[in-house]
């Protein structure tokens, strides 16, 4: 676990839209490279450090192409600069298979990328083809990110470094407390399990969190030693449970608590430096 110490930045990251919702759900909900970029410019104003993308295809629906990423990076780039940490989701979502999952990564070549480990590593039988694609990762300075859902998947995932075949000392991972509850409404106590005694101790972990306690959620992470995630593919909700206007509030309301908590807020800057990342 990373230092508990008042004084350690938190990273804020901003995920604004996901692969389910649409703007039925959300007028606001970023849809288009220029919508994901506007929200990327006002959600580092607010003090997100990385912005986490879904895009989709003309129709509104979830994909995984490198031309509609490579459009919304190149995008939310022109509009903010290299200020902002790009990580790129390959979640299937039911619709994609490992294999095409780890191709469209390779296709894209982002700054960073997230890996449900559940998908692509769904048995044993997959553990080497997707040894080789984090060694692919690696030489081409992709930063993975690490999804966990349950403290079984931390187990399994520092078994898998144990026997070698992850090729990072420490990779970032990110906890996503209540994904498979029956209502999908998170509570605090769903970070107990990733930290209680037995669990490997990561350096650099993330929490999510669905519903209207999501800010009390990712704060309590942040407490306890890691980095938070917020945004409208999780929670459309204040915590007062009205509505929020955008992104960006999610991402102040957070902010505002940590910074009443102690609790600096990191810069892109220094989140690359302790991700390990070289800027590209």
């Amino acid at each position: 676990m990373q230092s508990q110490s008042s004084d350690r930045p938190v990273a804020i990251a901003v995920a604004p839209n996901g692969g389910r919702r649409s703007k039925a759900d959300h007028p606001g909900l970023p849809m288009t490279p220029a919508e994901l970029a506007r929200t990327a410019a006002e959600c580092l104003e607010a003090g997100a450090a990385m912005i986490h993308l879904h895009v989709r295809d003309r129709d509104g629906r979830h994909i995984l192409d490198s031309d509609v990423y490579r459009a919304a990076t190149a995008a939310i780039r022109q509009t903010v600069g290299n200020a902002m940490v790009v990580q790129i989701t390959s979640e299937a979502l039911g619709v994609y298979q490992p294999g095409r999952q780890m191709e469209a990564v390779r296709e894209t070549r982002p700054e960073a990328v997230s890996l449900a480990l559940r998908e692509l590593v769904p048995d044993r039988d997959a553990e080497p083809v997707f040894a080789s694609f984090l060694d692919w990762l690696k030489r081409e300075r992709v930063l993975p990110q690490i999804i966990l859902y349950d403290p079984g998947e931390a187990l399994y995932l520092c078994d898998l470094q144990r026997r070698g075949m992850i090729p990072w000392d420490d990779v970032p991972v990110l906890f996503v407390l209540g994904r498979y509850t029956t209502s999908q409404q998170s509570a605090p106590t769903d970070l107990l399990p990733f930290l209680s005694p037995g669990i490997p101790a990561f350096s650099s972990f993330m929490v999510c969190a669905f519903g209207r306690d999501e800010a009390a959620c990712v704060s309590a992470g942040a407490l306890l030693g890691g980095d938070v995630r917020v945004g409208f593919e999780n929670n459309l909700l204040l915590p007062d449970g009205s509505t929020a206007p955008t992104n960006a509030s999610l991402v102040d309301t957070v902010a505002r608590m940590l910074r009443g908590f102690g609790r600096p807020i990191q810069t892109p800057a220094s989140l690359r430096h302790a991700w390990g990342m070289g800027h590209r």
